[in-house]
């Protein structure tokens, strides 16, 4: 099994019931164990930011499904939720992006493992560090360390995501 960290935003509708329905779903898969689930961080969008908030939280699992094969259940769950991809960085009922996965460094057309812009995003670090505050990049180098570099954005505890 690979211990595998997964990021879910939400900025349409209600932003919960979404976080709440990719988690039950991605649990319903059989190669596909959750583990622990951080808080629900709200935040400004970044790139295109005429948006609403985003709700963010980052998700543990350990899974028996290859990184791409992850991938596509990934891609399968937004569909389900209704994801559109009209505009780079835009609204979205769910994203789901692979952060790591146990540890490998994948590079491959359509998958880039770690996320390429994890250690750029307060949005992701800080539910990432809450639930795994040791965890390291293949490179051995602790996620923490990009944390303690990137400029203050703020990111919003507002509590888990069954309040």
């Amino acid at each position: 099994m690979a211990k595998t960290y997964l990021s879910l935003g939400s900025n349409i509708g209600d932003r919960k019931a979404y976080l709440r329905a990719a988690i039950r779903l991605l649990g319903k898969h059989k190669d596909i164990e959750i583990g622990k689930i951080s808080f629900v961080y709200e935040t400004e969008p970044e790139g295109y930011i005429k948006q609403r908030k985003f709700y963010n939280l980052v998700l543990e699992l350990e899974t028996s499904l290859a990184p791409k094969d992850l991938l596509k259940i990934c891609n399968f769950i937004e569909g389900l939720l209704k994801r559109e991809r009209d505009i780079k960085w835009g609204p979205r009922t769910i994203d789901l992006d692979i952060l790591i996965y146990n540890g490998d460094k994948i590079d491959e057309e359509g998958l880039k493992i770690p996320h390429p812009l994890l250690c750029e995003r307060n949005f992701v670090l800080v539910p990432l560090l809450e639930i795994a505050p040791n965890v390291k990049l293949p490179s051995g180098v602790p996620v923490r360390h990009f944390f303690d570099k990137l400029t203050s954005v703020e990111v919003k505890s507002i509590g888990r995501v069954d309040d």
